[in-house]
């Protein structure tokens, strides 16, 4: 935490940067944003920042890792204008949000259990190589898409618009034009059914989806989940902190 300013210090522009490794100008630009309070000025006309610029500086600058730029300018604009009430609802908001992504993240992992299960379990029964295919280990797992949606217990058309999603991307077998869902495509039709069970939007899925397929699978997605998950708790300790300093200049300076 930075060191506190007496009370009657005055400081220029320059100043309050150095104090925070900030340039002059991005002390201008928060001024302009409403992140601090409207500068003082000199018989000059030049500005002049008080113990509370400075303090509101370092609230705005410990809400920034949890809440990003957007919301704590938010916080801070409210705080200036006296909105306290406005100031904890946007706070609430980011708890929320953190909320939200805790419970996608879950839901993902289990997602991905739900699938690892019914891939260690074995076939009830065999699913023949299809037309125009050839023969791998992967052609002998293909289906199409009357199976498939008897599988999920979903009907053909909620694939369909899975596909139009870009969700499910299914192949066609080259001599009936039929969709072919291959092993790929029948692990993300999976994963798509348990996250929409889970009630997620398609919309939120879609990433899912491409971090599974970046990832080369859904053992290698485990790392990026477990990194995921690592910065869900940054963020939550972060919203902690900016709240510790956001009070301290609450109980000081309003």
């Amino acid at each position: 935490m930075a060191e506190k300013l007496q009370s009657g210090v005055r400081l220029r522009p320059i100043d309050l940067a150095r104090r925070h490794g900030l340039s002059t100008q991005a002390i201008r630009n928060y001024e302009a944003e409403g992140i601090l309070p409207p500068a003082e000025r000199s018989p000059h006309g030049y500005r002049t920042y008080t113990p509370p610029h400075a303090s509101a500086l370092r609230a705005f600058l410990a809400l920034l890792p949890g809440h990003g730029h957007r919301r704590a300018a938010a916080i801070m604009r409210a705080v200036n204008n006296g909105a306290i009430e406005e100031a904890l609802h946007q706070i609430d908001l980011s708890h929320a949000q953190l909320l939200e992504d805790r419970g996608t993240l879950t839901a993902v992992r289990n997602a991905l259990r739900d699938l690892e299960t019914h891939r260690a379990a074995p076939p009830q029964r065999p699913t023949p190589v299809l037309s125009g295919l050839t023969p791998t280990d992967d052609a002998s797992r293909a289906t199409f898409i009357g199976p498939l949606a008897d599988r999920l217990g979903v009907r053909p058309a909620t694939l369909r618009k899975w596909e139009q999603a870009g969700l499910v991307r299914p192949g066609r077998d080259p001599r009936t034009g039929y969709r072919v869902y291959d092993a790929a495509a029948v692990r993300d039709a999976r994963l798509v059914h348990q996250l929409r069970r889970g009630g997620h939007p398609l919309g939120r899925i879609a990433p899912l989806i491409d971090q599974v397929r970046a990832a080369g699978g859904l053992q290698p997605l485990e790392e990026t989940l477990d990194g995921w998950h690592r910065r869900l708790d940054a963020r939550g300790r972060a919203l902690l902190a900016g709240a510790a300093q956001l009070e301290d200049h609450l109980s000081t300076h309003t």
